[in-house]
């Protein structure tokens, strides 16, 4: 299922997530650690019956061997769209490569980075669209 707006479509996973952390920046503003809005978004996606795992240790792999070294991923939300949150002033390229590599190491395909350090609330959504390249930004999301 897609939703469609203004002529182009829209997961609605990811218009799920994104509308919950609206909400969540809605009700704290901009100005708390990381954990607070972790922790709020958390309850959000409960209160909203989007099934997602917090925390999630996952494996890293180097030329198809597995490391002793993981990432852990904020949240995996309907078991497969990845969600990092951030508490910053400003996203920056960093961030962006944080996410891209965590699709790339989860062999994930869709990803959203979002900022809860704004007075406005920052996201981008990230396709993983060649699991033989590396990810891309399909579009900042800022218009879902």
């Amino acid at each position: 299922m897609t939703v469609k707006r203004g002529g182009t479509t829209r997961d609605p996973r990811t218009y799920a997530i994104i509308g919950a952390a609206m909400e969540v920046h809605s009700a704290l503003g901009p100005g708390f650690l990381e954990a607070v809005y972790r922790e709020a978004f958390a309850h959000e996606l409960t209160a909203r019956s989007i099934s997602h795992t917090s925390e999630l240790e996952m494996p890293v792999f180097y030329k198809g061997r597995r490391l002793s070294t993981f990432y852990r991923v904020d949240f995996i939300c309907y078991d497969s769209v990845l969600v990092e949150i951030k508490a910053l002033k400003k996203l920056s390229g960093i961030e962006e490569a944080q996410l891209i590599n965590y699709l790339k190491a989860g062999n994930h395909d869709v990803g959203l980075l979002i900022n809860f350090g704004q007075t406005t609330l920052e996201f981008r959504r990230f396709v993983h669209t060649d699991k033989t390249k590396s990810a891309k930004s399909a579009s900042s999301a800022d218009d879902s």
